[in-house]
């Protein structure tokens, strides 16, 4: 089997470097081209993956071929993919905002067609990826796509009218939450910390917190109460962020992430 990709940006990079090793066991042979293939080059010197010359050429010998291209780009990208593209092969998008029914539209009505929406940590292992399928997309094939980006972290399968929610909560999520840890960061570094023990420590600390909710069946608001002492500093900090209005400021952002996923689809 081979696996093709279009695009080593971040995310297409990402993805690669999550299952590079996990082709060598499953007898895959990973392709990637890059309009700039310096990019594609340096990949190659940490990833067991080969170079391909064109779009021409990864979409014909690729089983699988995943676009990770910039949503603005499709329009150039997809017309030469289409041309080379035939029915027995998979296509599998990451772009915000393509709808299956657009790349339907370039592909035709018979083709494989998965639409997937990912995030950075996948090189980590600690990725999040939803996926959604057209009708001619069988189980087995599904599955073969789904061992991708299990490699890399948690998958699960969604409507396509909930990719865009999916997005606000974890596609862009990360960014946030960087910012989030920044700000933890900052405020470590100003109060007299070593600024590499405080980003180790903030950063520590948030991975923590994010397991301690992976492993309760509390929800995140009870977790949150059981570490707050009355009239001591958890608690003293708490209160200032809900005055503050954290929870509705992380919402809106969430929710402008949403909606801008959703302008795209109507585009």
């Amino acid at each position: 089997m081979k696996i093709g990709f279009i695009g080593t940006g971040n995310m297409g990079s990402a993805i690669i470097r999550a299952y590079s090793t996990v082709s060598e066991k499953d007898g895959a042979e990973i392709l990637a081209y890059n309009r700039t293939r310096a990019k594609a080059e340096s990949l190659a010197e940490s990833c067991d993956i080969s170079i391909a010359n064109g779009i021409e050429d990864i979409t014909k010998s690729s089983d699988i071929l995943f676009v990770c291209v910039e949503p603005r780009n499709f329009a150039e990208v997809m017309p030469e993919v289409a041309s080379f593209f035939t029915k027995d092969k998979i296509l599998v998008s990451i772009a915000a905002g393509i709808t299956i029914e657009t790349l339907e539209s370039y592909l035709g009505p018979d083709a494989k067609v998965i639409r997937v929406m990912p995030n950075t940590p996948i090189m980590h292992g600690l990725g999040v990826t939803a996926m959604v399928r057209n009708s001619n997309v069988n189980d087995e094939d599904f599955d073969t796509v789904k061992k991708v980006f299990e490699s890399g972290g948690i998958t699960g399968e969604v409507s396509e009218d909930l990719i865009s929610a999916v997005i606000g909560v974890s596609g862009s999520s990360p960014a946030y939450t960087y910012m989030y840890i920044d700000a933890l960061i900052q405020a470590g570094i100003e109060s007299g910390l070593d600024p590499e023990m405080s980003r180790q420590f903030a950063a520590q600390a948030v991975m923590g917190a994010a397991r301690m909710v992976m492993a309760s069946d509390d929800p995140p608001s009870v977790l949150c109460d059981r570490v707050c002492t009355p009239g001591g500093t958890t608690i003293e900090a708490v209160t200032s962020l809900r005055e503050a209005g954290f929870e509705d400021i992380v919402k809106s952002g969430a929710e402008a992430a949403v909606k801008r996923s959703m302008e795209m689809s109507k585009k």
